[in-house]
């Protein structure tokens, strides 16, 4: 069952294919239809711009989440309703507390920091372009500190997560 029949508000890709637009029913044209596209809801941007403080001023997201819930509710209201709805841009201008951003699509491990902020690019699960195993990476966030490692997908499957990073998920 679909998670539209299922009643479910989120659609969901799996098997590289997003099961609202089956394609079954979507096969032939049937005639125009429209979409929404949004951008840059980027949250924090605008407090960190009226405060003239770009690097580190948007801690606040308060009108980026009031705007967001505006344009849901626009849009919830159109008749007839848009196919889809597309979210492109910038996320997020700042996020308070924010001291590591971890991503992927590199096909390899990599990083670097830029005022206190680390980057981390974890390798591939599947198709490697360069060195590193296939993977996972077990991050371990305390109130204190991040701390993260990457596995190899035999070396987590045999010999689990380190001590050293299960002793820091131990409340004190």
């Amino acid at each position: 069952m679909s998670a539209a029949e299922a009643g479910g508000v989120f659609r969901r890709a799996r098997g590289r294919t997003l099961d609202a637009f089956p394609s079954e029913k979507e096969r032939e044209w049937k005639g125009p239809f429209y979409f929404i596209q949004g951008a840059d809801p980027q949250f924090g941007l605008m407090k960190a711009w009226s405060t003239g403080n770009c690097d580190s001023g948007g801690d606040e997201w308060g009108q980026e989440i009031r705007l967001t819930e505006q344009a849901v509710q626009a849009v919830n209201k159109l008749k007839p309703r848009p196919r889809f709805f597309v979210l492109c841009g910038d996320l997020i201008h700042a996020m308070p507390g924010v001291t590591a951003v971890f991503s992927g699509h590199y096909h390899r491990n990599a990083g670097g920091t830029y005022q206190n902020l680390d980057m981390v690019v974890s390798s591939a699960i599947g198709c490697q372009l360069g060195q590193d195993t296939h993977g996972l990476r077990v991050v371990v966030v305390t109130a204190e500190k991040i701390v993260h490692r990457y596995y190899s997908l035999d070396e987590l499957s045999e010999k689990g997560i380190e001590d050293d990073l299960m002793g820091l998920m131990k409340e004190k």
